[in-house]
């Protein structure tokens, strides 16, 4: 009970800060389910790669909830999402696979570099000039591919990559984050089925896991994270939001730090 109390709670704070700042759940979940996994001794070679399974796995239903919400307001491109879909599936079940015969080391230096990264862009605000156009189908399907690997193998959702792409090609910024939340919903479903398959075989993981995705952490963060962002979404209207990602970014700045000496 205490173990599920622990899932309920992250969930609470994954769907707080999705709603109230615009990101998505991976860093938070990974970062705290590597730090879990780990306490508890759960053999190292796997911590990782059980972490980024089990938050993707975790995002979907709000993923889901997302990029309805985007669709009912107009902010979705469905035909920039159909010219990406087909690299984004090939680039997040590479990943899956990568993540197979990659060590420990490999994914939590990879996470804690791409966590640095956004973090920075958190802090600063950063974003690029719109300055070019879109590219063609097949520089889209290429995109998307390199989104759809990175994203499975951080366990998060197309918005970090996605959103700073379409900027850049001139979409607009509420078009870019309802476009990359309708493509973050086939990232988490697909990378699930990779981690998933992925783990299969694999000794020392927890009971209740299928592959590299625990089942009640998934369950856990899910409910709460569903009912939570609507809060966190209302209360951006009402607070600073550079403030809030600067907080938000020391908290991240934390989080890593942890993840590097305890994983």
């Amino acid at each position: 009970m205490a173990e599920l109390g622990t899932y309920l709670a992250v969930g609470v704070a994954v769907g707080f800060f999705s709603g109230l700042l615009g990101i998505g759940g991976g860093l938070i979940i990974v970062s705290t389910l590597a730090l879990m996994f780990s306490a508890q001794g759960l053999a190292p070679d796997a911590v990782m790669h059980l972490a980024i399974g089990t938050s993707l796995a975790a995002i979907i239903a709000g993923a889901w909830s997302s990029f309805r919400a985007h669709h009912r307001h107009g902010a979705v491109d469905w035909a920039l999402v159909r010219a990406m879909i087909p690299g984004l599936m090939g680039g997040v079940l590479a990943g899956a696979l990568l993540a197979r015969i990659a060590p420990t080391a490999f994914l939590k230096f990879f996470f804690l570099a791409f966590m640095a990264a956004l973090t920075l862009q958190m802090a600063f605000n950063v974003r690029p000039s719109p300055s070019r156009q879109l590219p063609g189908r097949a520089g889209l399907s290429a995109m998307g591919a390199f989104i759809g690997a990175v994203s499975s193998l951080f366990g998060g959702g197309a918005a970090a990559l996605g959103v700073p792409f379409l900027t850049w090609c001139n979409v607009d910024t509420h078009r870019a984050i309802g476009t990359c939340a309708a493509m973050g919903f086939p990232i988490a479903i697909a990378g699930t089925l990779g981690y998933a398959i992925a783990g299969q075989g694999i000794a020392g993981l927890p009971p209740w896991s299928v592959g590299f995705v625990y089942v009640p952490a998934a369950v856990g963060i899910s409910l709460t994270s569903f009912l939570v962002a609507p809060f966190g979404a209302k209360l951006a209207h009402r607070l600073r939001g550079a403030t809030l990602r600067r907080i938000f970014a020391l908290f991240l700045v934390a989080m890593g730090v942890k993840v590097a000496i305890s994983v």
